[in-house]
């Protein structure tokens, strides 16, 4: 928010509006907002500390990568992903982010080590104290810091819209899995392959996480359209 500032008082009005795009674009991956929210122009602005015009421009783009959808002309909702789109995401989720993960292996230091350490008691705290919001913040931390490793730059990029999808629906995992600790498993698992130096046991570790979080996100998605909370 403080960037975004900065830019606002030196003038740079097309890159406040990149800012503000790359903002909330951030948010949503990290399941900052829910399926179902509204957003309206001047609930994003206030968010983010920007005039109107930067977050109009900003859901604008949004809305035209399918992230957001226009349910009136002053605001936008995020979309419920259906089963199919669910499946489909995370099909590809496997393919593209199990690559990231096995290449990451073989440019793991110490110190990348470390840091998914530092992030995942992060996670477990959050976890522990019932703040699901700030453990999906974490989490996406933790992922792509991992699958930055890889050195492909494109492969991550490619990465990316695919969170912006789910991002929101990650909500749904909890609370079992802060109760189950399936992610936590995962992970643990996915640091004890880094150590090891290998490839395809950290390729099995992320997948498994993808995995287990389709299934209760489809779960998840079967109590929605049911009426259940």
């Amino acid at each position: 928010m403080d960037e975004l500032r900065d830019h606002a008082q030196s003038g740079q009005a097309p890159r406040l509006g990149d800012a503000a795009y790359g903002q909330l674009r951030d948010r949503l991956s990290r399941g900052v907002y829910r399926p179902g929210d509204k957003l309206t122009v001047r609930s994003v602005a206030e968010a983010l500390g920007l005039s109107s015009t930067p977050a109009r421009d900003a859901l604008n783009r949004l809305v035209a990568e399918g992230a957001l959808v226009h349910t009136g002309p002053k605001t936008v909702v995020i979309p419920v992903l259906t089963e199919e789109d669910l499946r489909e995401i995370t099909m590809i989720r496997l393919a593209l982010e199990g690559l990231a993960a096995e290449l990451a292996a073989e440019r793991c230091r110490p110190e990348d080590v470390a840091k998914l350490r530092d992030i995942q008691l992060l996670i477990n705290q959050a976890l522990d104290r019932g703040a699901y919001s700030d453990a999906l913040w974490h989490n996406k931390e933790f992922h792509f810091h991992l699958y930055g490793l890889c050195a492909m730059p494109r492969l991550v990029a490619m990465i990316e819209p695919l969170w912006l999808r789910v991002g929101p629906s990650f909500h749904g995992l909890y609370p079992a899995f802060a109760e189950q600790r399936y992610g936590v498993r995962n992970h643990d698992m996915a640091i004890e392959a880094m150590l090891d130096g290998d490839g395809r046991a950290l390729r099995a570790a992320m997948e498994g996480d993808i995995r287990d979080g389709y299934r209760r996100l489809r779960l998840a998605l079967t109590e929605r359209q049911a009426g259940r909370p």
